[in-house]
């Protein structure tokens, strides 16, 4: 379908004037009122645009799945997820795996686990495996965006199942794929990565199994306060997981080169590897929200841009 020029003349304009994503709005407004709601459009606008904050918790649970597409079911759908979760959080305190000491981050995880059947004995208190602290990380990162804990836990759960089955095989090739586009834009520092051994050392699973939870500085997220690194609570950085939840986990590895191509000048002045690691582990506030906008662009630059119609 041809793109109407009048449309894109005042998405220009909107744009100049500082009102970016009027038209996406509106558009987005008109996807939620189908009935039954069209995934599939609502998934290539979220690869498109980044979602408004009034609708991104609505078009998430609807693409996660926890929501169907017919919105006449929405309110029936939504009371059995929340008798669900209910029976799952009394099951846990009746074994005595939670109290109300217990951090929410780690009710979330308990509940995870009995629900996977994975749920370790009460006399097993062994730190948190790999797979766990990536959980934790990304509940911690939710927790800050969905204020209900019913709606949080399911939104966590559904993210992290949706990744892990969708994504699985293709997260351990990802740091190739960095390599490669990084070898295109800027082979410099790819040389200088290798060459200081650097490159094995660059935390991947933050970024690739975390999907960057936890990972960028909080102050570009969320005033926090004593939380140093935290969640996605910033609507530059919600767009990396809103392409994620819609279908895409290259996202991923473009936020990543752009990361070091913002730190390429520091990077290029370091020669040891735990320096270069530690420097992209304590990234500034500055220009985080800059760095994911520009990621956005290089992955439509080298992805594509899927067409979309109202």
């Amino acid at each position: 379908m041809a793109e109407d020029p009048q449309r894109n003349f005042r998405s220009a304009y909107y744009e100049k004037v500082g009102f970016r994503g009027v038209e996406e709005k509106k558009s987005l407004e008109i996807l939620l009122k189908d009935n039954p709601l069209d995934v599939e459009k609502l998934s290539t606008f979220s690869q498109r645009f980044p979602l408004p904050s009034m609708y991104r918790i609505h078009v998430w649970k609807v693409l996660l799945g926890i929501l169907p597409p017919h919105s006449d079911s929405h309110s029936l759908v939504g009371g059995y997820r929340r008798e669900q979760y209910q029976d799952v959080l009394e099951a846990l305190k009746v074994m005595r795996f939670v109290h109300m000491a217990t951090p929410q981050t780690q009710v979330y995880l308990r509940m995870f686990q009995l629900e996977s059947q994975v749920l370790p004995r009460r006399s097993d208190t062994s730190a948190p495996d790999e797979e766990d602290e990536d959980f934790l990380s990304i509940a911690r990162a939710m927790e800050e965006i969905v204020e209900d804990p019913m709606d949080c836990y399911w939104l966590i759960k559904s993210f992290v199942n949706q990744f892990n089955n969708k994504f699985g095989d293709s997260i351990p090739h990802l740091p190739k794929s960095l390599e490669h586009y990084l070898s295109v834009e800027e082979p410099r520092l790819l040389n200088h990565l290798k060459n200081t051994g650097a490159l094995a050392m660059l935390p991947y699973s933050l970024w690739f199994r975390r999907c960057f939870a936890g990972c960028l500085p909080e102050s570009s997220l969320q005033r926090l306060g004593t939380l140093r690194l935290v969640s996605l609570n910033n609507p530059a950085t919600q767009a990396v997981w809103d392409k994620v939840i819609s279908g895409s986990c290259k996202i991923l590895v473009f936020v990543a080169m752009e990361i070091l191509l913002s730190y390429k000048i520091v990077v290029m002045g370091t020669s040891r590897p735990e320096g270069v690691v530690s420097i992209l582990c304590n990234m500034t506030q500055e220009n985080t929200d800059a760095i994911v906008t520009k990621a956005i662009d290089l992955w439509h630059k080298y992805c594509g841009t899927p067409m979309h119609s109202v």
